[in-house]
C-alpha cells in the first residue's frame, strides 16, 4: 500500500489508570486485520496516547481517524462514568 496521507495525534491523560483502560479497550481493534486503505498504530508514550494513521488517501485517513476518535471519546466517557460511580 502506498501511503499518501498520515496523521499523528497525541492525547495527554492525567491518570495512568484511564490511559491503560483505554488501551485495553481499543486493543481488539488495533489487532484486527488492517484495511487495505489504512494502517493504525495505537500506543502509550509516557502519560500520552499516541494514534498514528497512515492511509492511501485523505478519504481513508478521515474515515479511520473519525472511527478511532469516536471510539476513544466513547471509552473515555464510560471510564469517567465508572470512576464517578
Amino acid at each position: 500500500m502506498s501511503k499518501k496521507a498520515s496523521a499523528h495525534i497525541c492525547m495527554q491523560f492525567a491518570q495512568e489508570k484511564q490511559l491503560t483502560s483505554l488501551l485495553e479497550a481499543l486493543k481488539p481493534e488495533t489487532q484486527a486485520a488492517q484495511t487495505r486503505r489504512a494502517k493504525v498504530t495505537l500506543k502509550k508514550d509516557g502519560s500520552a496516547l499516541v494514534l498514528q494513521v497512515e492511509a492511501e488517501d485523505t478519504v481513508a485517513l478521515r474515515a479511520t481517524l473519525n472511527a478511532y476518535l469516536r471510539w476513544i471519546n466513547s471509552a473515555v466517557s464510560v471510564i469517567d462514568m465508572v470512576e464517578r460511580s
